[in-house]
């Protein structure tokens, strides 16, 4: 036992016994020199009979003395004198002598009574002490200490050594000593495993031994609620740090399972027990507060069992209105509703809401916080404002009218400029629930108009088996689609003409390369005027039908139009979406099915872009070696695979080039890289998507080389929608790139790239990001693998 953590004994110890060894004879010594009282002198004959003596009845008769000295029963001077000042170095005295012959001659009731005995009938602290001390020392005899612990937690140990220090019977010790027993009460299960795995027992597992503890507890305040019904004082302090202990080791949700339940039904309607609780929540230091507080809320109702403890302490007024509300975020909402409940269940504590909810509005219409922050907190952030808002009452609310209203118009507008649509859709929930949180009567009287100019009394007719008649036939040429969508005033003949668009564009390939551009205009600026239904899936599928059917041109002028005036977000929006899903239709691989002459036709009439080059310089220097260089024999070489044609690669640059063009000049109603970040997000997405669809086409490495300088200077912008596009283009250059020319554009800036990529694996606020980021980091390092490993 380390006399760092306890003391040689207990009481007088330290005056009496600064030796911490377990031998006999330098007990028995100390004692001779200590004082030559009768009492004193009978224990010194007693403990060399343990040491000397193999005489079995000798030792039987030694034995019982020592227990007699345990004894609950007062036997005068020399049993306190025992208990205060030599009990702890006795039994290990015993635990040390456990081998010895004499030892073994005893029956196995003379051991359980007189040599068991000895741990049960002394003061629990010590011997649990020794206990766990004595675990920790490898021997023969440690199945029978294991024993000695497994028989003292059954047999209410626990009970007798918290009842101990409520009545204020427990030992005068030292902070070290009071440190070292908090820490066997707490670590229990943790030390036992560490010492007898794999053979540990079944009692001292967490599940069984928290058991215990919260028996023991409750026991404990039951006992001090009865003392102070009939008058007696008692102390909580010892019992308060212990569940603090336990609680900071992990294990409040085990305590609490069976605490806080009863705690709940005790507190419902008695007030001693009220009182009790109060002050046992009081006693918990404070750097244990935050997991017993936790435990706590996560348990039961607050309010019978903290008291006003939020108002006296300021830990606990921290972890509650602020930490649990605003920090953490992983909290169910039953715990939020507790929380908030608890602060507005008492006039004293109201103030605190009111509190939190400014707090909150503050958080939920930052932009930083929109910015910097995870969905899910913003989620959890949303709840704690709507619950706080919900509890407010009339006089509340007038009060606070400006600031909701301030709160929720800014909130909105953080939240709609964000590139997340969840975030964009949690923006809409929130002000509607905070509009009608303060309109409250208009709503009420808006209800009640609705429900007097109401018909519900008259019967409908039947009309399932009507069928709407049309007069509208669909167009059959594509001149007359055009036509209708332009300048017909009929809805169904326009529905119609929408609904045959994309079958006509795609059936006459020559008439769709004639009118592509000019339909393609028809398209982007038509207007939903009659709600046709699936007005923007038609249109969306139409254009991407012309943009496949003639790619160049179709491209160049969404692409031209992209950074045009007087164009709204939406239709940007829309011409990304059709380059994109154009490119993925184009880089399908020609099926052998198909009619080769309209396919042949189609790749061979595509204009190239500009600094296409399908051979590459390294394979017109590596046919040339090939060819001057003769070999006796060539070993087995798997053929390569073979490649596929698609009609996407001899136009990617088409798609690509023209999308990086003026992107850092800002127009009257578009700022690219200023506030329209949506916009922004989308089209590095955009980019590298097309990017990645070019692979194995001989312009891939250019547009590679373009879209990693794009994005290099936006890798660290403040909206997480810019930065998962950022991620996803160069995971895209990564797939898409061969390794050499990978390596060589980023050989200097190669350890800069690979830091950055794990900060952000490591730091970043979107898991969407961090995820992008881990995969950009493996890709990286295949390709790096690759180039080294490459002949």
């Amino acid at each position: 036992m380390r006399e760092e953590e306890i003391p040689a004994s207990l009481g007088r110890c330290d005056l009496t016994l600064t030796s911490s060894s377990s031998d006999p004879r330098e007990l028995i010594s100390t004692l001779q020199t200590l004082t030559s009282s009768s009492d004193t002198r009978e224990l010194i004959a007693t403990l060399q009979t343990l040491n000397s003596s193999s005489d079995t009845r000798e030792l039987i008769s030694t034995l019982q003395t020592l227990n007699d000295l345990t004894a609950d029963v007062p036997c005068g001077a020399a049993s306190a004198e025992f208990k205060s000042s030599y009990y702890t170095r006795t039994l290990q005295v015993l635990i040390s002598r456990i081998n010895v012959d004499w030892v073994q001659k005893l029956t196995v009731a003379q051991r359980r009574d007189l040599w068991d005995g000895l741990f049960f009938h002394g003061p629990p602290e010590q011997a649990l002490l020794v206990l766990m001390d004595g675990l920790g020392t490898p021997s023969a005899g440690r199945d029978h200490l294991v024993d000695i612990l497994e028989e003292f937690l059954r047999s209410g140990g626990l009970d007798r050594l918290l009842w101990s220090y409520c009545q204020g019977q427990g030992p005068r010790d030292s902070p070290q000593l009071r440190e070292a027993l908090l820490g066997r009460l707490a670590g229990l299960p943790d030390l036992t495993a560490n010492r007898l795995h794999p053979h540990n027992r079944e009692l001292f597992l967490p599940e069984r031994y928290c058991a215990l503890l919260a028996n023991a507890l409750l026991h404990a305040l039951e006992n001090t609620c009865q003392a102070l019904r009939n008058g007696c004082d008692c102390s909580l302090v010892f019992v308060a740090q212990v569940l603090g202990k336990v609680c900071i080791h992990g294990n409040s949700a085990l305590v609490f399972g069976l605490l806080a339940p009863r705690l709940s039904l005790c507190t419902r309607s008695d007030v001693v027990w009220q009182r009790v609780s109060w002050k046992l929540m009081e006693n918990v230091p404070e750097r244990w507060l935050e997991p017993v507080v936790t435990g706590m809320v996560l348990a039961i109702a607050l309010s019978r069992v903290l008291g006003n403890l939020v108002l006296k302490n300021k830990k606990a007024q921290f972890l509650l209105t602020h930490k649990m509300l605003l920090l953490q975020y992983h909290h169910p909402t039953a715990v939020l509703r507790t929380i908030l409940g608890y602060l507005a269940a008492d006039r004293e504590r109201r103030p605190l809401l009111i509190q939190v909810l400014r707090s909150v509005c503050e958080t939920w219409s930052s932009p930083s916080s929109v910015r910097n922050t995870p969905v899910e907190q913003q989620l959890y952030v949303s709840r704690v404002l709507l619950l706080s808002a919900s509890l407010l009452k009339g006089e509340e609310i007038t009060l606070l009218r400006s600031e909701l209203l301030q709160c929720m118009l800014g909130g909105m507008q953080s939240h709609l400029d964000s590139g997340v649509v969840r975030l964009r859709r949690l923006g809409m929930v929130v002000g509607e629930c905070l509009s009608s949180c303060m309109d409250l009567n208009a709503r009420v009287m808006m209800m009640y108009f609705l429900s007097v100019s109401s018909d519900d009394d008259l019967t409908p007719y039947d009309m399932s088996c009507d069928q709407e008649l049309s007069k509208a036939t669909p167009p059959r040429y594509l001149s007359d689609c055009m036509d209708a969508l332009q300048t017909s005033s009929d809805a169904g003949h326009v529905e119609l003409s929408l609904r045959a668009a994309e079958g006509l564009v795609r059936k006459n390939v020559s008439t769709t390369r004639e009118v592509s551009v000019q339909m393609a205009r028809v398209l982007l600026h038509l207007e939903d005027r009659f709600s046709t239904p699936g007005f923007l899936s038609l249109r969306h599928t139409t254009m991407v039908a012309l943009a496949v059917t003639d790619p160049a041109p179709v491209a160049k002028y969404l692409t031209s139009e992209f950074y045009s005036l007087n164009y709204s977000l939406r239709q940007r929006l829309d011409m990304l979406e059709v380059l994109a899903m154009s490119a993925q239709e184009l880089s399908q691989p020609i099926r052998a099915g198909e009619a080769p002459n309209e396919r042949a036709a189609l790749v061979a009439e595509v204009t190239s872009y500009p600094g296409d080059d399908p051979v590459h310089w390294r394979q017109v220097v590596e046919r040339r070696i090939q060819g001057k260089t003769r070999r006796i024999s060539k070993g087995v070489t798997r053929p390569p695979a073979k490649g596929t044609a698609n009609r996407y690669a001899p136009v990617a640059g088409h798609f690509f080039f023209p999308l990086l063009q003026n992107h850092d000049r800002p127009q009257v109603t578009f700022d690219l890289l200023g506030s329209d970040h949506l916009v922004l997000g989308r089209l590095i997405h955009t980019l590298g998507l097309l990017v990645h669809l070019a692979v194995n086409a001989p312009v891939a490495p250019q547009m590679g080389r373009a879209l990693l300088d794009f994005v290099w200077a936006l890798r660290y912008h403040a909206d997480q929608m810019v930065r998962r596009g950022v991620l996803f283009a160069v995971c895209s250059v990564f797939l898409s790139m061969p390794s050499e020319s990978l390596l060589t554009e980023l050989s200097e800036t190669l350890f800069e790239t690979r830091a950055w990529l794990a900060d952000v694996a490591e730091a970043d606020t979107d898991a969407d990001c961090r995820s992008l980021a881990v995969q950009s980091l493996v890709l990286l390092e295949k390709s790096l693998k690759r180039q080294l490993e490459a002949p």
